[in-house]
């Protein structure tokens, strides 16, 4: 039996020449899991709406020495999603990575008897759908690239039981079990994976985020502390890089070991 031959520890994370788009990439985890990739030797491209908080990012990343692109992109607008892919390929030649991040909806304001249908499909439209239509536009050029590797930003809603949620909740439940099932059908050159942040310091939690709140979170979190960014940053790091590339169709929940739940 030949002996077992570690590859070198630097090749685990090394993402040189490789080509990844963050959805959402101007700020927040987005920022962070673009800087990431970036410092692994990425090229990026950042896809937002807000186009010039993208700029701004994208010279941030430029300076690990990589290329960077930043892109409007409004990803309920099935033409900006067709367009952002087009031209990331016109660009950097390929897609090896995709970072689905961009997402929202109304959770913790959903009152069942307040909210319409056309709220709760826009959850799915936000949070879904367009990460699907993603996967379908970058796929084929990651398979003829011969590296692909898609993560989705889901989250612990998707698993937690809350109330005014049920929107939002139902559609990121949705992505985890969308990554498991997209896994059997991009297979074996492409790898799909979620993560699931916990409550993480990002502008949308600092909106609604009290001293109160907080202690109760931290009440049910073994580890100390809310999430920063850069930790959400690192599972997506460790799904893009060649270290997983025996793990797809799993969802990664990144949240200190606790629930947090604004409740």
């Amino acid at each position: 039996m030949q002996a077992f031959q570690p590859k070198a520890f630097s090749a685990l994370f090394d993402l040189t020449g490789k080509t990844a788009i963050v959805t959402g990439g101007a700020n927040g985890i987005g920022k962070a899991t673009a800087l990431r990739l970036a410092q692994a030797g990425a090229n990026i491209v950042i896809a937002d709406l807000k186009i010039e908080d993208a700029k701004s990012a994208a010279k941030e990343v430029e300076s690990f020495g990589v290329k960077a692109l930043a892109v409007e992109c409004n990803i309920l607008k099935d033409d900006d999603l067709v367009a952002m892919v087009d031209k990331t390929v016109a660009t950097f030649g390929t897609v090896n990575i995709l970072i689905s991040n961009a997402g929202g909806g109304g959770g913790g304001q959903e009152d069942p008897s307040k909210i319409s249908v056309d709220d709760f499909r826009r959850d799915f439209e936000l949070n879904v759908f367009s990460a699907w239509r993603l996967c379908q536009l970058c796929v084929p050029h990651m398979k003829k690239s011969g590296y692909g590797s898609i993560v989705i930003t889901t989250s612990m809603s998707s698993i937690n039981k809350s109330p005014d949620m049920s929107g939002y909740a139902a559609s990121k439940a949705a992505v985890n079990h969308m990554v498991a099932n997209l896994a059997h059908d991009f297979g074996p050159e492409v790898r799909i994976n979620a993560v699931g942040p916990g409550a993480t310091r990002t502008a949308a939690l600092q909106s609604v985020l009290t001293p109160e709140i907080e202690a109760r979170m931290l009440s049910h979190t073994p580890i100390k502390r809310l999430g920063e960014a850069d930790d959400i940053a690192g599972a997506m790091l460790y799904f893009a890089s060649p270290i997983s590339e025996w793990v797809s169709g799993q969802t990664l929940f990144v949240n200190g070991g606790g629930v947090q739940t604004l409740d």
